[in-house]
């Protein structure tokens, strides 16, 4: 069974439609691995934006895309945001402070859920 892909900010599906062809095909891939309960080719975790959170990181002409979800949650996998960097360039201070807010605010809209 495939989980749906829900998008906790629409700024982060415009993110992505800035990305190459080419970069969104093979985000799209790996997210579609994810979708299924596996694991995306190239990933690692997030821990210190939250339990459970991590990234999915392709590379397309010398630049990184970055994809950080959390797929924990039976419902559904939770893209948190959306990253492009030259290939040497870390993550921010910054995007890890966003992808962290985004999924505190998740966490607290799922507890509203929950009998």
């Amino acid at each position: 069974m495939r989980k749906p892909a829900k998008w906790v900010n629409d700024s982060i599906k415009s993110e992505v439609r800035s990305w190459t062809p080419s970069a969104r095909k093979k985000v799209g891939r790996q997210l579609a691995t994810v979708q299924k309960g596996e694991q995306p080719d190239h990933y690692r975790e997030m821990p210190s934006i939250g339990l459970g959170v991590k990234e999915i990181k392709v590379i397309d002409d010398g630049d990184q895309y970055r994809l950080i979800y959390v797929a924990k949650f039976v419902e559904a996998v939770y893209v948190l945001h959306a990253i492009t960097r030259k290939k040497t360039q870390k993550t921010s201070k910054n995007d890890i402070e966003l992808a962290r807010v985004r999924y505190r605010a998740l966490i607290e809209q799922r507890k509203g859920l929950l009998p």
